[in-house]
């Protein structure tokens, strides 16, 4: 089933304006054409169910935080990924793809932290840490060892706008949907280097389905 979030209703109301005026000026033609735009400004903010909502999830996978096309996987960037050592993988959504976004891996949020900045194109290296952004920590401990993940919600050229509708202190799953960026945006997640990626530059991800990473397995789920 796909829904529409709740953001898409100032958003579509904005839009409906110029139909409704060629409506009031009796320019049916018009209003017929630009009755599309708020069609269009609904759609992006599709929320389809995707199979982490129906589903125990494995305690050693990490899912795509987002819908979109993975424009980075490896090392830890200089400049991008936190202090200390990393892998990561960067996905880049365009205004086509679902924005909603889900929790890559479940367990407390240590940290929520939103950092104000610019509105740089999401794909170039410096909108990782010059633009507009929320950062999140997850920790779990699994067989009696603490597991970090670290992601990223970064707004682009296009999104102005994240939105992050968690805190500091909650336990979320994996898969759980936590906010949405607006109009085209940028994910990024951190895992340890202990965690193997299994995307690659390219690939096309799914929020909530799409294993992009991997813990060495562990005996039983969660």
């Amino acid at each position: 089933m796909v829904t529409i979030d709740r953001e898409a209703a100032p958003a579509t109301a904005v839009a409906a304006v110029p139909a409704v005026l060629a409506a009031l000026a009796g320019r049916r033609g018009a209003a017929l054409a630009l009755g599309a735009l708020p069609v269009a400004v609904a759609l992006f903010f599709r929320d389809p169910d995707r199979r982490s909502d129906r589903t125990t999830v494995d305690p050693d996978v990490v899912v795509s935080p987002a819908d979109g096309k993975v424009m980075y996987a490896g090392p830890g960037q200089d400049g991008v990924a936190p202090e200390g050592e990393w892998q990561q993988v960067s996905i880049f959504l365009s205004a086509f793809d679902v924005h909603v976004n889900r929790a890559p891996y479940g367990g407390r949020l240590r940290e929520v932290t939103y950092r104000p900045g610019k509105w740089l194109a999401a794909y170039t290296h410096e909108s990782a840490h010059l633009n507009e952004r929320t950062d999140l920590v997850i920790e779990r401990e699994v067989d009696g060892v603490t597991r970090v993940v670290h992601f990223r919600q970064i707004v682009g050229l296009m999104a102005r706008r994240v939105v992050t509708r968690v805190a500091a202190g909650e336990e979320i799953t994996t898969g759980q949907r936590i906010g949405l960026m607006k109009f085209g945006s940028r994910m990024d997640v951190f895992v340890p280097p202990e965690a193997e990626l299994l995307v690659q530059r390219g690939a096309r991800v799914v929020a909530g389905e799409t294993v992009i990473a991997r813990w060495p397995s562990t005996v039983g789920a969660a």
